[in-house]
């Protein structure tokens, strides 16, 4: 009968002290020191057997996030039904025995139990100081789907989910060449959260990688559950009410940016990613913009601009003129806002800032509230407290109408957390629209514009292409050009490899009758 020879050999000064975390011969042994640095861990499997009837072994799990089928069918079973006709070594069974994709040796019991919570299995052999990690993990996660905060009309429909390794897939799917390449890290001392960094090479450029390398790697924290995390600790200014890094759950925005030259930063357990650099104009652009024609695009995003520069300075704007400047209102209008406003015993600020605060609060509830009531309590209460308000004499029916279009017309911001920018930066003006009059918004909005000029995300310019100028870069800022018209990327991401397609290639049909 064959002897097992599972001794592996050892290397220089690999003996075990007193209290070490090593592996040693004893299975038994093992197995106690495995189970005091878990600890009070319940739904970890220890399960006893014999390799080949004779040789004593654990195999370590925990089943919900394991493949049970590929336990029993690729471990268990190879292993109980092993013959003496068989080699009866560790590099055997791992090399010719267990019929996995992943297996490595480990020689620490912590090591073990910090791949053990990952979901993998260990094996454990009586007479060997080395176990074996099989990377069969196996858990619950949700299917790919349409991102519900960020519909399209047209174009892709598929989204990022909370597993990283899903998220790899779909991202190497739509961009499939081998110049995607893909960098790990791992932080949080007690969650080892898993973060990647992707990039295009030779179109991304190297001081922007390295840019993005350093920041990442000052990240020393306990815990990172999500991007946000990630958002806060790199950004330029920390201060600044404007996101300096886009998030998207859309693959095909992230598979954009990585052609244009930019970096996506993707965290494990979150379907939120990362795009770095980012630019007001980006900020400005919606999926759809692509998949249209560029004459319904070019329309959409002018009137996107528009309509977002209304949500910031109407309220404002009001409240000055009917505060200090009531010269510059028609007449008429001025006599029916001041018929409106007769018996209503709040200023103008305070009348302003009133339905500015309901219209937030009923605009918070609506997203807390779950998803099949919230929207009809949002409408619901917003008309009720709107008739109400008017009905009591607390505000004027001007105030509600303009409030209800402020707030309808920043909801055209593509991004969400851009549209947060502006609901907060409103609030500032009204305030100096009520102090200084039109004075005041015009100081305030002058103090934007000089911020949006001097802000930086990853050392490029807010308001590229607009502050500084490039003119190359204004075929798809306040306007998109047709696709045979954009022949070369961004300039402030894509410097290294700026043609992305050949020219000539407008629509040029022959006319009828030729062939």
């Amino acid at each position: 009968m064959q002897k097992w020879s599972l001794h592996p050999p050892k290397t220089k000064g690999e003996n075990a002290s007193s209290g070490s975390t090593t592996l040693v011969s004893s299975l038994d042994r093992n197995v106690d020191t495995l189970k005091s640095i878990l600890g009070e861990a319940d739904d970890v499997v220890f399960r006893s057997f014999l390799v080949g009837g004779e040789l004593e072994a654990q195999l370590v799990y925990i089943p919900d996030m394991s493949d049970r089928q590929e336990i029993d069918n690729n471990v268990m079973k190879p292993l109980m039904m092993m013959t003496d006709s068989e080699p009866r070594d560790i590099l055997s069974i791992k090399n010719r025995v267990l019929p996995i994709g992943s297996i490595e040796e480990l020689a620490d019991l912590s090591e073990c139990a910090r791949q053990l919570i990952k979901g993998y299995s260990l094996l454990l052999f009586e007479d060997c100081d080395r176990a074996l990690l099989l990377k069969i993990a196996k858990w619950d996660k949700r299917s790919v789907a349409e991102p519900q905060t960020e519909p399209s009309l047209r174009g892709p429909r598929e989204g990022f989910t909370e597993s990283i390794s899903t998220n790899l897939s779909l991202l190497r799917r739509k961009v499939q060449s081998v110049k995607l390449k893909l960098k790990s890290f791992q932080f949080g001392r007690n969650t080892e959260t898993e973060v990647y960094i992707a990039y295009m090479e030779g179109i991304a450029k190297p001081s922007l990688i390295q840019e993005v390398e350093s920041r990442l790697e000052r990240i020393d924290m306990d815990s990172l559950l999500e991007t946000g995390y990630i958002e806060e600790l790199t950004e330029d200014a920390p201060y600044s009410p404007f996101p300096q890094q886009q998030f998207t759950e859309r693959v095909d925005i992230a598979a954009a940016g990585l052609l244009e030259g930019r970096i996506v930063i993707l965290v494990d357990g979150t379907p939120d990613v990362l795009i770095v650099p980012v630019t007001l104009v980006t900020l400005l652009q919606a999926a759809d913009d692509y998949y249209n024609r560029s004459l319904y695009s070019s329309l959409l995003r002018i009137l996107r601009y528009f309509t977002l520069f209304i949500s910031l300075m109407l309220p404002a704007v009001y409240v000055a003129l009917l505060t200090f400047h009531q010269e510059m209102i028609p007449s008429k209008l001025l006599t029916s806002i001041a018929s409106s406003r007769e018996e209503i015993p709040f200023p103008t600020i305070v009348e302003v800032l009133m339905m500015q605060l309901a219209f937030e609060v009923l605009r918070e509830a609506g997203l807390r509230l779950p998803r099949q009531i919230g929207s009809a309590v949002t409408i619901v209460g917003a008309l009720v407290v709107g008739e109400a308000a008017v009905s009591a004499g607390l505000v004027s029916a001007p105030i509600v109408i303009i409030i209800a279009f402020t707030g309808i017309a920043g909801f055209t911001a593509p991004h969400y957390a851009l549209e947060f920018a502006v609901r907060l930066l409103r609030i500032l003006l009204i305030l100096a629209g009520g102090l200084l009059g039109i004075l005041g918004v015009m100081y305030g909005l002058l103090a934007i514009v000089i911020h949006l000029c001097t802000l930086r995300s990853y050392g490029v310019p807010y308001m590229s292409p607009i502050a500084p100028f490039v003119a190359s870069d204004m075929k798809d800022a306040a306007v998109r050009l047709p696709w045979w018209k954009m022949i070369t990327r961004p300039s402030f991401s894509g410097k290294r490899n700026r043609r992305r397609m050949t020219s000539g290639q407008r629509p040029n049909p022959r006319k009828g009758g030729e062939r």
